[in-house]
């Protein structure tokens, strides 16, 4: 046996082919968030990393919290998207710091946010709200920024319920996190 070689044991292990990691972030492009649908988990900034190991595909995901409760369905839709492309057996590591930020949403991801109705996260994760400044949150509805907040909490624990004060109607905004 020769180095770099690899044993046949290995379940499907593989030398890594110069397009596997451009092939992979384009399938990880294609699996939508369970919770809003319309924005990608590579959009969200959730994969923060592919590489090669071993023969594998190495994907690291860090979650928007460490309690989402949709973590796990997440990394089952990436391994199951990834296997059906050919990818045999990815090794996926769950990875909590740095912690995610809503800094790492894409500009894309921003726009499909806004276009299915949440007024995606405005600014960066600054601390500046702690000395009182509320960032300007824009109606996704119909541009307004004459919006007010009702709850903090919203349909995930990552959204706080917004109402425009213009066209009226309510609407999930993304929280800087």
């Amino acid at each position: 046996m020769q180095p770099g070689e690899l044993i046949a044991s290995d379940q499907g292990a593989r030398p890594v082919q110069p397009s596997d990691l451009t092939a992979a972030w384009a399938i990880l492009a294609e699996v939508m968030d369970p919770e809003v649908p319309v924005v990608s988990v590579v959009d969200l900034g959730i994969v923060r990393d592919l590489d090669w190991q071993a023969g594998h595909l190495h994907v690291v995901v860090t979650p928007t919290y460490s309690g989402c409760p949709a973590t796990e369905v997440i990394e089952g839709d990436i391994r199951e998207a990834l296997e059906q492309a050919g990818f045999r057996a990815p090794n996926l590591e769950r990875r909590l710091t740095p912690a995610w930020t809503t800094d790492w949403i894409s500009d894309s991801g921003r726009e499909r946010l806004r276009a299915y109705g949440i007024a995606p996260p405005e600014g960066s994760t600054s601390k500046r709200s702690l000395l009182g400044e509320s960032p300007v949150i824009v109606c996704p509805q119909c541009g307004s920024a004459h919006t007010e907040v009702l709850s903090e909490f919203g349909s995930t624990a990552c959204k706080a319920l917004y109402r425009c004060v213009d066209c009226r109607e309510p609407f999930d905004y993304f929280k800087c996190i």
